[in-house]
């Protein structure tokens, strides 16, 4: 078998073709429409979910059915799950590799030496980012045009946006205490909604450990909570439910809409707008 070469897909935004190590194709030059395509990453496969053609998809990750973990979960139900196995990639002969980053996995590194054509994602932490993401991916899937109507459709969701918080304090307090820090997609939907994230406040990394004293010592008036601990179900979920933090007004959103850049920004974005308008609306 000749050398394997992960392949870079370049997405250039004005439409053009994409570029491969081995030979490159003209710019001017389409690409071909891939029919079987394999995503190795969570986010990925959102992308793919939501650009794609069903029947181009051969491939998922074994966590996109998970509602809690995927804001397009209704959409994977019925395709193939992968288990990153690098033995089911290479029954499937891919003709187009979608990760974020997808050079990393170690079942692309365990392929046997074949050429493989590769969307390797960069991780998307701000709108921007995530809508370079949605265009790279709909140039890859050979649907350009989905990538254009679908930032459109999230950029009218926007739309004014309210910024309740006013500049209020909140955390982003998770299992067993973490808390999620600045530059992250988190602290970016904050800022968007008007909240200032404690974190920063705090000078803490984008994760950090806060205990539960810690926490009421802060005194933020927002606790912004994953949907799937607004009941105890573990040890874990436990702490967040501990009597000293009943007072703080929560905010409570999916893990699927903020775990990844996808789609589900906007979800998460107005609802959180709601949330807070509604608590805001109590302590008049």
């Amino acid at each position: 078998m000749p050398r394997r070469r992960l392949l870079a897909v370049a997405a250039l935004f004005g439409g053009a073709g994409l570029l491969w190590a081995s030979s490159p194709v003209p710019a001017a030059k389409a690409p071909a429409v891939p029919q079987r395509i394999v995503s190795i990453n969570l986010c990925a496969d959102q992308l793919v979910l939501a650009l794609a053609d069903r029947g181009q998809i051969s491939g998922l990750t074994h966590n996109a059915t998970d509602p809690e973990m995927s804001g397009e979960a209704a959409k994977a139900r019925g395709l193939p799950l992968l288990s990153n196995s690098a033995e089911q990639i290479l029954a499937i002969e891919p003709d187009l590799i979608v990760g974020m980053p997808a050079s990393r996995s170690a079942a692309l590194r365990a392929l046997p030496e074949q050429d493989y054509p590769l969307l390797d994602l960069d991780t998307a932490n701000t709108l921007e980012e995530i809508y370079t993401s949605i265009r790279q991916t709909a140039v890859a899937v050979g649907h350009p045009e989905r990538g254009t109507a679908l930032i459109a459709q999230m950029q009218g969701e926007l739309a004014g946006l309210p910024r309740p918080g006013r500049g209020r304090v909140a955390a982003y307090y998770q299992r067993r205490g973490y808390m999620t820090g600045t530059g992250t997609l988190i602290d970016e939907l904050m800022a968007r909604v008007g909240l200032v994230n404690l974190a920063g406040k705090l000078g803490k990394p984008p994760l950090s450990q806060l205990s539960l004293e810690e926490m009421v010592a802060a005194e933020p008036d927002y606790l912004i909570v994953e949907s799937a601990t607004d009941t105890v179900t573990d040890q874990g979920s436990e702490m967040l439910h501990h009597p000293a933090l009943k007072d703080i007004p929560r905010i409570s959103v999916p893990q699927a809409w903020t775990v990844c850049g996808s789609p589900a920004y906007t979800q998460a974005a107005r609802s959180m707008a709601a949330q807070i308008a509604r608590l805001e609306g109590t302590r008049r």
